[in-house]
C-alpha cells in the first residue's frame, strides 16, 4: 500500500495531471489509501467516492502516489546534502524543487554528489583546478602556454612538468563536461534514438554460447529492440558468455562536445581542448549513456515480461475448478514409481500409495489392482496426472486402466510446476509432518485439479513458470506484480472461512500471514465459523481489518445467508429495507433472481449506499457467491503421442497453452516438450498481442510445422 501519511495536495494534483484523471476523483482515492483502504475494498465496495474507477485505475493511482512520494523524499536528501556542502543557491533550490522525475534530478545533483576518487579528484588534489578554469574561460591569455603551465608545475604536488599540469587539467576538464546536464541529456536522446544494441560473444566462450547462437554478432536499433530479445541478451551476458554494449556515433557526438563547449578557435590552448572533449566522450559520457539507454531500454522489458508474467498467472490462478469431488492426484516416475494419494471433495488427504506402471520396474498387473481399488474404495471421480518424467505414459496406463473397466472417472494432466518447492517448504512440512515429500507432491496435483486458485497461492509464484525471463528481471517490482496479482484473484473469487488455509486467507484483503494464523488457530480451537460477525472474536482482528476482509469471506450453511454472498456486512441494512418494500423475508431476497429482479436501484440510495453499490447488491442477490471462474473442460491429448518421436509435420493435435509472451505462445501437446506457437501462426490476421488470441489454461488445436529433435523444439500453428 502507498504510503499513508502523505497526502500533499501538490502531489495529488500532479498525479490528476499526470494521469489524466478529475483531481476529485484522484484526491478521494489518496484519502482513502491513506486511511488504510485496501485496493479491492476501495474497487468493489467504494465505488461512489472513487466515481467507480476500477482495480487497474486504482493500481495506477497507487503507483503513482508511491512515485511522486519517493521522488519527494529523494529531492530532501538532494537539498539537505547540498546545503552541506555551502552551495544551495535560490535558483538550483527551485530548479531541484520544480523537477518532475529522478532522472532529471538525478542529472542535476551529479555535480555535487559526493565521487569515489577519480583522476580529476587527483588532479584537483595537486592544484589544477585554476588551470582547469582558465582553459574552460577560453579568455585571450597575457603570456605564453609554457609561462601558464610552468606556474602549476610543483613536485611536491607530484605534479613534475607541464605535461603532468596540462594532463591534470584535461582530466578535471572531461569530468566537469560530462556532468552538465544539457549534454548528457542530448546523449542519451541520440543513444536512445540512433544508437545500437550490441551482443558479441566473449573470447574463449564460443563453445558455451550454443544456446545464445542468434546472438554471437548483433547489432539492433535502441529505439526498436524488442524487450525479450534484448533480455536474452542480458542473461548471456550475465552467464558470462556475451557482451553486450550500445554503439553511436562517435564522431557526431564528440562534434557536439566541441561545438557546445568550445567558443574560441584561437585560444592558445584550443589543441587540449579538443583533447578534453574526446577524452570527456570517450571516458565519460559514452559508458554513461550506454549505462543509461541499457537501463532504460531493460525497465520497459522488465516492465513489459512482469506484465506477461502477471496476466499468465492470472489466467492460471483463474483456471476452471473440477469443484469438490474425490481426486487421486499422480506424481510419475520410472525408476522411483508413480506416487499416488487420494484426496476427498474438501482435499483432505485419505490414502497414498505407489505403483510401478512404467519400466524399470513395470509390474502393470499389481499397479492396475492397486488403482482400481483406490478407485472403488473412495469413490473416485478425477485423476490428476502430473506433466512431468514418465506423465505420458502414466496416462496411456491409466486410459486404458478406464477405457478397459469402463470407469466413470475423467483423467486430466495437470502441471507440476512449482509442486516439488511447495511439497519441500515449511508450510507443507507443517502441513503432513508424516508424509514424504514426493507423496506431499502428488496431494498438491490432486488439489491443483480440485481448485487451482486455492492449491497455487501456497507455491512461490516465479516457480509456477508462467513468465518470461522472470529470473531475469527487477525482482522488486515483480514480487509487487505477483503479490498484486494473487490479492486480485482471490479476492474477486472470495474465500470460504471454513475451509481456507493460511496462505490462502493471508491474500484476503486486510488480513495478511499474522492475522490468517490467527484465523485458523481460532477456528482449529473452537470449531468452524457461523458468521462473519464471529471474526471480530480472532485475536488482532480489529475493525479497520473486519471492514476489509468480511465483503470477500464466504460462510455456507452459516447463521446468516448473507455471509455466503459478496454483500458487505455493511450493507446489510440496505437488503432488509429491500425485503420490506417487497414485504418478504429478507433471507428469501438471497439466491431468489426473480424477486430481486423487481427491486428498484434508485429506491434505495443515501447519503452512504450510491447506485453503484445498489445495483452490485441487487447483482448478487440473483446470484449470491457466484464463482467468475470459467467452467471446467478438459484438454483430451492424442493417445498415439507419446514422446517428440511420435510427432510428425501435418499432425493435427489437441493441447493446452501454458505460457503467453510477446513472441508467441507455448503448447503441452503431451510430449514433455512444449510446442511454440510463433505469433506470426497464431492466427490467420495480423496479430499485434497474443494476449489478444490466446490465454493459459485454453484448449486449442494446433497442427505440427516443425520438429527438431536435436534442439528439443517443436513448431505448431493454428493456421489451418
Amino acid at each position: 500500500m502507498a504510503n499513508s501519511s502523505v497526502t500533499d495536495p501538490i502531489i495529488t494534483e500532479s498525479i490528476a495531471r499526470e494521469l489524466a484523471l478529475p483531481l476529485d476523483q484522484v484526491t478521494s482515492v489518496v484519502e482513502l489509501l491513506a486511511a488504510g483502504n485496501t485496493i479491492p475494498f476501495i474497487a468493489r465496495y467504494r465505488k461512489e467516492v472513487t466515481g467507480g474507477l476500477d482495480e487497474v485505475a486504482l493500481r495506477t493511482i497507487e503507483d503513482a502516489l508511491e512515485k511522486a512520494n519517493a521522488l519527494a523524499a529523494r529531492k530532501q536528501t538532494v537539498l539537505k546534502t547540498i546545503d552541506g556542502q555551502g552551495q544551495l543557491t535560490d535558483a538550483l533550490r527551485a530548479k531541484i524543487e520544480a523537477c518532475q522525475d529522478l532522472r532529471t534530478l538525478e542529472a542535476i545533483y551529479l555535480p555535487f554528489k559526493p565521487k569515489r576518487r577519480t583522476r580529476a579528484t587527483i588532479a584537483r588534489e595537486r592544484g589544477l583546478q585554476p588551470l582547469a578554469d582558465l582553459l574552460i574561460q577560453q579568455n585571450r591569455l597575457d603570456r605564453s602556454k609554457s609561462d601558464v603551465l610552468a606556474s602549476f608545475v610543483n613536485t611536491d604536488a607530484d605534479v613534475p612538468d607541464e605535461e603532468s599540469a596540462i594532463g591534470g587539467a584535461i582530466d578535471i576538464i572531461a569530468e566537469q563536461w560530462s556532468e552538465d546536464a544539457p549534454m548528457r541529456e542530448w546523449m542519451l536522446e541520440k543513444g536512445m534514438k540512433f544508437g545500437q544494441i550490441t551482443s558479441h560473444v566473449k573470447r574463449g566462450k564460443k563453445e558455451e554460447a550454443a544456446k545464445f547462437e542468434q546472438y554471437l554478432d548483433r547489432h539492433e536499433s535502441a529505439a526498436r529492440i524488442p524487450g525479450h530479445r534484448l533480455l536474452a541478451m542480458l542473461r548471456g551476458e550475465s552467464e558470462g558468455v556475451l557482451r553486450v554494449g550500445l554503439a553511436m556515433e562517435d564522431d557526431r557526438a564528440i562534434s557536439h562536445l566541441k561545438s557546445t563547449f568550445i567558443k574560441n578557435p584561437s585560444f592558445a590552448f584550443h589543441r587540449e581542448l579538443n583533447t578534453a572533449a574526446e577524452e570527456c566522450f570517450q571516458r565519460h559520457l559514452q559508458p554513461a549513456t550506454q549505462s543509461s539507454v541499457l537501463q532504460i531500454l531493460k525497465e520497459r522489458a522488465d516492465q513489459e515480461a512482469i506484465q506477461v508474467f502477471g496476466k499468465n498467472l492470472h489466467e492460471l490462478l483463474m483456471a476452471a475448478p473440477a469443484g469438490p469431488r474425490v481426486t487421486i492426484g499422480i506424481d510419475p516416475g520410472f525408476r522411483t514409481g508413480c506416487k499416488i494419494a487420494v484426496v476427498d471433495g474438501t482435499g483432505k488427504f485419505l490414502a497414498n500409495t505407489t505403483i510401478y506402471p512404467t519400466p524399470p520396474k513395470s509390474d502393470l498387473e499389481r499397479a492396475g489392482k492397486t488403482l482400481l481399488g483406490l478407485i472403488e474404495k473412495h469413490g473416485v471421480e478425477l485423476i490428476a496426472i502430473g506433466n512431468g518424467t514418465a506423465s505420458r505414459e502414466t496416462d496411456a496406463f491409466v486410459g486404458n486402466l478406464i477405457s478397459e473397466h469402463k470407469l466413470d472417472v475423467t483423467k486430466v494432466m495437470v502441471s507440476e510446476s512449482g509442486a516439488s518447492i511447495y511439497s519441500a517448504s515449511e508450510l507443507a512440512g507443517k502441513e503432513f509432518p508424516d508424509l514424504d515429500i514426493t507423496v506431499r507432491g502428488a496431494i498438491s496435483i490432486a488439489r491443483r485439479l480440485q481448485d487451482p486458485l486455492a492449491e497455487l497461492v501456497k507455491t512461490d509464484p516465479k516457480s509456477i513458470g508462467v513468465g518470461q525471463y522472470q529470473h531475469d528481471v527487477n525482482q522488486t517490482q515483480l514480487r509487487k506484480c505477483l503479490d498484486r496479482t494473487v490479492e486480485t484473484c482471490v479476492n474477486r473469487v472470495g474465500v470460504d472461512l471454513n475451509m481456507a488455509s493460511v496462505p490462502l486467507l493471508s491474500h484476503v484483503a486486510g488480513i495478511g500471514p499474522k492475522l490468517a494464523e490467527n484465523i485458523v488457530a481460532f477456528r482449529d480451537t473452537n470449531g468452524r465459523f457461523n458468521s462473519r460477525r464471529q471474526l471480530t472474536k480472532v485475536p488482532k482482528l480489529g475493525k479497520k481489518a473486519f471492514e476489509q476482509a468480511a465483503g470477500f469471506l464466504r460462510i455456507r450453511g452459516g447463521d446468516e445467508p448473507l455471509d455466503n454472498s459478496a454483500v458487505h456486512p455493511e450493507s446489510y441494512p440496505v437488503v432488509s429495507r429491500m425485503a420490506a418494500t417487497l414485504t418478504a423475508d429478507p433471507n428469501a431476497l438471497v439466491g431468489n433472481a426473480t424477486l430481486s429482479q423487481k427491486l428498484k436501484p434508485e429506491q434505495f440510495v443515501d447519503e452512504q449506499f450510491g447506485l453503484p453499490t445498489v445495483r452490485d447488491i441487487i447483482a448478487e442477490l440473483g446470484k449470491p457467491g457466484r464463482d467468475p471462474r470459467s467452467e471446467f473442460k478438459v484438454a483430451h491429448f492424442d493417445e498415439s503421442v507419446n514422446s517428440m518421436e511420435d510427432l510428425a509435420v501435418g499432425m493435427v493435435l489437441e493441447g493446452v497453452i501454458t505460457n503467453v509472451t510477446h513472441f508467441g505462445a507455448f503448447i503441452d501437446l503431451g510430449v514433455h516438450q512444449d510446442g511454440l506457437i510463433h505469433i506470426s501462426q497464431l492466427a490467420n490476421t495480423f496479430v499485434k498481442d497474443p494476449n489478444d488470441i490466446v490465454s493459459v489454461g485454453d484448449v486449442v488445436k494446433v497442427k505440427v510445422l516443425e520438429v527438431d529433435l536435436d534442439r528439443k523444439r517443436i513448431a505448431v500453428t493454428r493456421k489451418f
